[in-house]
């Protein structure tokens, strides 16, 4: 039978990223998210919550990024999968055990604090994110080029810059549905 390991989380960090550089000059960063469920007890009537704090680990381009831009609080969504890593306690000698989240992409949710301007959903990733709405992926997707501008001396008249009249809009049938399509399957 086939297996799935998958997590997706959608929460907050804890608190700032943890950079670690390794000689290659690969680049690992642990982040702890905090999850939380809130609801009401349905024989009080008191409302509820209970904070799920996960362990996640970025590396590589995904792990530059989560340095370079997450802070303690950001809002963050997260794809991956979940990896048990085993190791011997040097003071106890005992084997340990840590589960973690090995993230395969990552989507800033939330404002920019600082950065001037709005939200515009973009994340990193392995895939194009959730959904295709700008995922990062190896490199930044760019955004359109702006409309070109023109040289001070080449600018319009103020008559010339007018607006065109904007032509009447087509007639509609009466029923409204004179643009749906015909071939309706059923």
């Amino acid at each position: 039978m086939a297996s799935v390991n998958k997590v997706i989380i959608v929460g907050n960090l804890g608190r700032d990223p943890e950079m670690r550089t390794f000689p290659s000059g690969d680049q690992v960063a642990n982040v702890t998210i905090a999850t939380t469920d809130r609801w009401r007890d349905k024989n009080t009537g008191e409302n509820k919550e209970s904070t799920e704090w996960h362990r996640v680990v970025f590396n590589g381009r995904l792990a530059e990024i989560v340095g370079q831009y997450l802070r303690k609080g950001s809002q963050v969504y997260v794809e991956g999968s979940l990896r048990t890593r085993k190791w011997t306690d040097q003071a106890t000698g005992q084997e340990r055990y840590a589960t973690e989240i090995r993230a395969d992409s990552m989507q800033m949710l939330g404002s920019r604090q600082g950065m001037g301007g709005g939200q515009q959903n973009q994340g990193y990733g392995d895939d194009a994110g959730y959904g295709d709405n700008g995922g990062y992926e190896a490199a930044p997707r760019r955004q359109a080029p702006a409309a070109p501008r023109q040289a001070p001396a080449q600018r319009m008249t103020p008559a010339a810059a007018a607006p065109a009249p904007m032509a009447p809009p087509p007639q509609r049938a009466a029923s409204g549905f004179d643009d749906m399509d015909d071939d309706i399957p059923f």
